[in-house]
């Protein structure tokens, strides 16, 4: 009797313990879950060099100096002062080089606030970053990769490829372009292509763009005459600006330490004898490579029996900036005065 108790009270204990090992089994050969993707988060565009700049000048300028120009598609800022005189001379355009403002404190500032105290109107420009500017603004990507992902990824789209009856996978039995489908379905073959990207203008197509507005913008103004001017690698674009375009009522270039900028292959001492337009090349003696430069640009003039092609060393005035810019204004204007 005792022993037929325990039987009944095991017979009554197995359904909940084959419960418990079915449970456990099942919680086991669950498979994990995947963990969510993270969001990707998309950051902003940073604003180029040249309109931060220009957005910074905006703060510290009188507003009644800047115009708004236009070069193919892009808007680009200018700042512009009359003469101070009752019968202006004409009318000087200046064009800073590699990283520089529109009224960058050495050179082109100075010249724009200066000249019109002596009969001539400015207009500086803004140009827009060189490629070289361009990718030193770039962050260097992260080089971590998510390899975990990518293979929970790659399993996951593994099992969803489940063969069909016939043992081919979706894609493989997909009808040819043109052909309709074999499940009857149509397939998308009038859909209009989409349209190509317009290119991306080269850099130098920018520069000669907003040289030709500012040259536009000088014509509405009816001048006396109309010279270009640049500092630095602006001196090298005014002067292939010129070569290319040859307007008939902008003949006089004045450069001041130019430079060839480094993505360009015709050498500026071939570029800028070649004008055999009035010339005015103003640079600094302290700097050996600069006098070097400056001496060939000088005996290819020669050789080419250029007209009007004038050379003038200045003299730096170290830690006295001030004098420095008064001696380029009165150089700049040494050069200008006898042509006109």
């Amino acid at each position: 009797m005792p022993r037929l108790l325990v039987s009944l009270r095991l017979l009554a204990l197995l359904p909940a313990a084959l419960t418990v090992l079915t449970t456990g089994a099942a919680e086991e050969a669950a498979p994990p879950e995947l963990a969510p993707e993270p969001t990707q988060i998309e950051r902003p565009l940073l604003p180029s060099r040249s309109d931060s700049a220009a957005a910074s000048l905006r703060r510290q300028l009188p507003a009644d100096e800047f115009v708004s120009l236009k070069a193919g598609a892009d808007d680009f800022v200018a700042l512009w002062r009359p003469a101070n005189v009752g019968a202006p001379k004409g009318l000087v355009i200046l064009v800073p080089g590699e990283g520089e403002s529109a009224d960058w404190p050495r050179g082109i500032g100075p010249l724009r606030r200066g000249l019109p105290d002596h009969g001539w109107h400015t207009l500086s420009l803004s140009l827009p970053d060189s490629r070289r500017l361009i990718l030193a603004d770039i962050p260097a990507e992260s080089t971590e990769r998510p390899t975990e992902r990518a293979d929970a990824e790659g399993e996951a789209t593994a099992a969803d490829e489940v063969p069909s009856e016939a043992g081919y996978l979706p894609e493989q039995t997909a009808a040819p372009a043109g052909e309709p489908a074999l499940d009857g379905t149509e397939t998308d073959t009038d859909a209009q292509p989409a349209a190509p990207a317009q290119p991306e203008l080269r850099h130098e197509e920018q520069v000669a763009q907003r040289i030709q507005a500012a040259v536009d913008f000088a014509r509405g103004r009816q001048p006396a005459a109309i010279v270009l001017l640049g500092q630095g690698t602006g001196g090298y674009w005014a002067a292939r600006y010129l070569q290319q375009s040859t307007p008939p009522d902008v003949r006089h270039l004045l450069v001041i330490q130019p430079r060839q900028p480094d993505d360009q292959d015709e050498p500026l001492g071939r570029l800028l004898p070649s004008l055999n337009i009035p010339t005015g090349d103003l640079f600094y003696k302290d700097d050996a490579s600069q006098r070097s430069a400056a001496r060939e640009r000088l005996d290819a003039s020669r050789r080419n029996r250029h007209p009007a092609y004038r050379q003038i060393g200045l003299q730096p005035l170290n830690g006295d900036t001030e004098t420095q810019q008064e001696q380029l204004l009165r150089r700049a204007r040494g050069w200008l005065d006898p042509q006109f």
